[in-house]
């Protein structure tokens, strides 16, 4: 059977294979080079500040929210900004890696290892699903809203395993957006959505390996 023969979507329409296939490649090609701009990020901001790195999150936060007007105008400046994105969050974050770095290396190689077949696993479920998981999207949106302020109650009370709770909360909604991203890369039919699809997947993947990070680091 050719590779060009359409799938049909229910509510989706017609969407020819050798598109899909060309816009997973592209797409997951740029998650690889962006992660490979977070590690050197993470390697030269090793010696940074915790407080620069919270300035330059924000910038990646800047990029991020930029690359939603590029796509629309120029692809090639949708990329530049995610791999500017890619290489800041990875300075913003080598302060917190440094640290896991120097007290339990352990933590960081279970936590890779971990993620990887995290993301494995959800993203071959959510790309082969045929049910429909915009709901679920919605309630895990909203439900992500909800542990955030749990974290930010977190900072000032003591809360017994608290932590753990809350990175295991965190793994449970990232499951579902994981697979949500990893279905919308293969209804998508739009090229240029490449660059938007490569950054909502790393950002599972980087949420995917902190929540990790934080459960293997405990020592209880």
């Amino acid at each position: 059977m050719s590779e060009w023969a359409p799938e049909y979507e229910a509510g989706g329409g017609f969407v020819r294979s050798g598109e899909t296939q060309t816009l997973f490649g592209q797409t997951m090609g740029l998650v690889a080079a962006t992660a490979g701009l977070f590690a050197l990020g993470a390697y030269l901001g090793r010696s940074l500040s915790y407080g620069l790195g919270f300035v330059l999150y924000f910038v990646a936060l800047g990029c991020l929210i930029g690359m939603r007007f590029a796509v629309r105008r120029s692809g090639s400046s949708a990329v530049g900004l995610l791999f500017c994105f890619g290489l800041l969050i990875g300075l913003a974050t080598a302060p917190t890696l440094q640290y896991y770095s120097s007290t339990n290396p352990e933590a960081l190689w279970q936590a890779g290892g971990a993620t990887a077949l995290f993301m494995l696993g959800l993203g071959a479920l959510g790309y082969a699903t045929r049910r429909d998981l915009s709901v679920l999207a919605r309630v895990c949106f909203w439900a992500l809203l909800v542990l955030i302020l749990f974290g930010i109650v977190l900072i000032f009370v003591q809360i017994p395993s608290g932590a753990l709770v809350y990175s295991i909360a965190g793994l449970v909604i990232f499951a579902g957006l994981t697979a949500f991203d990893f279905q919308r890369l293969r209804r998508s039919r739009n090229i240029d959505s490449a660059p938007l699809l490569a950054a909502s997947i790393f950002l599972d993947a980087l949420n995917v390996f902190l929540y990790f990070l934080n459960i293997f680091n405990r020592r209880d």
